[in-house]
């Protein structure tokens, strides 16, 4: 993989996919976040599609327009960041213009600055640093404050990376009460990665 000083975010281009195509397609690519306390990386290894307004499941289930759904609504490569609980979480918004869907960044590989990701986030196991999507925004320093930005672009971004040998695929986690929405096989992760959510 190149070093970082040589990754470049994708053509926004790169973005305009099907939403499930785009998921399985950021697998393997790097996320980037450069700050002042410095830059840090992680090899994304774990995505979760949200389909709009017909997915239970969705932020934008029966086309809701709110505060924090309105980027939703933007193009495809925007930065989607809403809190749960204590953590914020990090999300591609995809399709096209009034076509609120988007992808979860649920894990990544730490790949750069990991010692300035310990220090945010100390852990006693590696593979439990990033293995999560409000780890791997506190790890990386991603914040609400992030919402609206073009992952095409730095200072948050994303780059091209390796293609995964081999993608699974199977249910949402953590979206109980969505009806058949939770069974949907709308995520998807890098095969035996130890850095996968669960």
């Amino acid at each position: 993989m190149k070093q970082n000083s040589l990754l470049q975010p994708l053509k926004e281009e790169s973005f305009q996919k099907n939403t499930l195509e785009l998921a399985q397609a950021l697998l393997g690519c790097v996320l980037v976040n450069e700050t002042p306390d410095g830059i840090t990386s992680g090899v994304i290894v774990e995505t979760e599609a949200y389909m709009g307004p017909g997915d239970r499941a969705a932020h934008s289930y029966s086309n809701k327009r709110t505060k924090r759904t309105e980027i939703m609504f933007g193009k495809s490569g925007l930065v989607y960041t809403y809190a749960m609980h204590t953590h914020c979480l990090v999300n591609v918004v995809s399709a096209g213009i009034d076509e609120p869907e988007a992808i979860l960044i649920r894990a990544i590989e730490p790949y750069s600055g990991i010692e300035l990701m310990q220090k945010r986030r100390p852990v006693d196991q590696m593979k439990n640093l990033t293995n999560g999507p409000g780890k791997l925004t506190k790890a990386m320093g991603i914040s609400m404050k992030d919402y609206g930005k073009r992952f095409y672009e730095r200072p948050l971004y994303i780059a091209e990376g390796i293609v995964p040998d081999e993608i699974s695929i199977g249910k949402r986690i953590g979206i109980g009460g969505a009806g058949e929405a939770q069974d949907y096989p709308w995520r998807f992760w890098v095969k035996d990665s130890p850095y996968v959510s669960r």
